[in-house]
């Protein structure tokens, strides 16, 4: 089964809106992560629908940050996605009469929702602004300006 990499491509716009874009039409992201707009539109609703982001139509439109990178955690980010599975092994649930399935099942639940727990407190305890920061640093480790775009055509600068 393929990885989902919603969250990792969500991350990877709010930080290039709040460093490089500001306000960023659906075709500069699309165009940055290699996907169609509508795909953008899709995803940026579901962080527009939890107060992450702004969306203004029309000419000199485009989605903006509602908050600033302090004030957005990795679980917001997470749960604005639609909370996806955070696993891909889990019970198997194909002999539910077997005892030694039930067992396994019983025990490898309990152990995926206690790694689950402990995955959302660390999401929670992780915003933004620190992984920007990580950004700002990798940048000046290479010479590098943090404000200036790094790569991406579409990040160009507000």
């Amino acid at each position: 089964m393929p990885r989902d990499s919603r969250m990792s491509r969500m991350l990877h716009v709010l930080i290039h809106m709040d460093r490089h874009l500001g306000r960023a039409t659906s075709e500069t992201l699309a165009g940055m992560l290699g996907t169609n707009p509508v795909v953008v539109r899709r995803m940026m609703a579901g962080l527009r629908d939890q107060g992450l982001v702004a969306s203004e139509k029309g000419h000199g439109g485009g989605w903006q940050l509602a908050r600033g990178l302090e004030g957005i955690s990795l679980l917001d980010v997470y749960r604005a996605i639609g909370a996806p599975p955070l696993f891909n092994i889990g019970p198997g649930g194909e002999s539910p009469d077997c005892l030694v399935e039930k067992a396994v099942d019983a025990r490898l639940a309990k152990a995926m929702d206690e790694a689950a727990a402990l995955l959302m407190e660390r999401f929670a305890g992780l915003t933004l602004d620190r992984i920007a920061a990580d950004f700002d640093s990798r940048m000046k480790a290479r010479g590098l300006d943090p404000a200036q775009p790094c790569g991406h055509p579409a990040a160009k600068g507000p």
